[in-house]
């Protein structure tokens, strides 16, 4: 019982430093990583700053991961096996990409970006929460 609670503590102290780092970057406002996206406009490259400390940062997780027998609350690392690129990958990572553009939000950011208080992320957040259900609903019945 013990673990859960400090396994609950290390996601609670990682959510926290995530959603800390998308506001302090200021990656929670959509105009941003819109601007990102329109290359042939007004573009902002702030997002491809982040992007680089995050990959450099996750790189550096990794590698230690690596040297770690097991994680500190944990018996092992989870860590994806399969390196197949097949149609629902392609499909998912399409999808997102959509949404990730026309929202201004992935998943992370939309929900620290409650913490903001602008309705259209409530909306999108509920609309987020609905796709992940049915796909999750319809998904299932497939496999």
């Amino acid at each position: 019982m013990t673990g859960n609670i400090y396994q609950v503590g290390a996601a609670l102290a990682s959510g926290i430093v995530f959603g800390l780092g998308l506001s302090l970057s200021g990656m929670l406002n959509p105009v941003r990583v819109q601007g990102f996206l329109d290359v042939f406009g007004n573009w902002d490259p702030s997002l491809a700053f982040v992007l680089g400390g995050a990959v450099a940062i996750a790189f550096v997780g990794v590698q230690v991961m690596k040297k770690m027998r097991h994680p500190a609350f944990d018996d092992s690392f989870h860590v994806p096996t399969n390196r197949r690129i097949d149609a629902p990958l392609v499909i998912g990572s399409a999808l997102f990409g959509l949404g990730w553009g026309i929202g201004g939000f992935c998943p992370g950011p939309a929900v620290a970006s409650l913490s903001v208080g602008i309705p259209q992320t409530a909306l999108f957040v509920v609309a987020m929460l609905i796709g992940m259900t049915v796909y999750d609903r319809a998904w299932s019945r497939m496999t």
